[in-house]
């Protein structure tokens, strides 16, 4: 019987994603983004992620059934050793796991790059992100108030963060992420 495992995504899983994600951009407040992305936009991101961050995708039988993802937290130079972390599952796969099994080996790979800290924003309401996040050691750092508007209503983001590695003895900058 096939196992469900994690994965590097490729470019040949951007329909899948971008299949996962079209029901939370269209019916949900939980991205903030309003037109679902293509496969092409999905996988463009999907090439931008690989490079210096990661995307990773959990398969079921062979089905692509939700991904996760870390990108920059911001540009600027002083933040590189942070990223920003995101995580989707099909709808009708939530709730089993999935979502830990992607962000275990998500932030594992991220600390072996070198990134010292992954933060992730939820918007509220969203009590399953909320104990997936602390289930996984992130602590709450604060709430952008009414920061987003999408159908019809302002919306709060809650900011999550948790540490990845040691952090290097002070006065010391720790190598570049890679």
């Amino acid at each position: 019987m096939p196992e469900v495992h994690v994965r590097d995504a490729t470019a040949a899983d951007a329909v899948a994603c971008a299949a996962i994600y079209a029901p939370y951009v269209t019916g949900t407040s939980i991205t903030f983004e309003t037109e679902p992305p293509d496969a092409a936009e999905m996988g463009r991101r999907i090439e931008k992620a690989q490079r210096l961050h990661a995307f990773l995708v959990l398969e079921d039988a062979g089905e692509v059934v939700g991904y996760a993802y870390g990108g920059p937290f911001k540009e600027r130079a002083a933040y590189r050793w942070s990223c920003e972390v995101s995580v989707y599952l099909a709808m009708d796969r939530r709730g089993r796991g999935g979502g830990r099994r992607l962000y275990e080996e998500l932030l594992r790979r991220l600390a072996a790059r070198g990134y010292r800290v992954a933060a992730a924003g939820m918007t509220q309401p969203n009590e399953a992100s909320g104990r997936l996040h602390a289930a996984m050691g992130f602590k709450k750092v604060g709430t952008y108030r009414d920061i987003g508007h999408k159908f019809g209503a302002w919306h709060d983001v809650t900011w999550v963060q948790r540490p990845l590695g040691d952090p290097p003895p002070p006065g010391e900058s720790p190598p570049e992420p890679r």
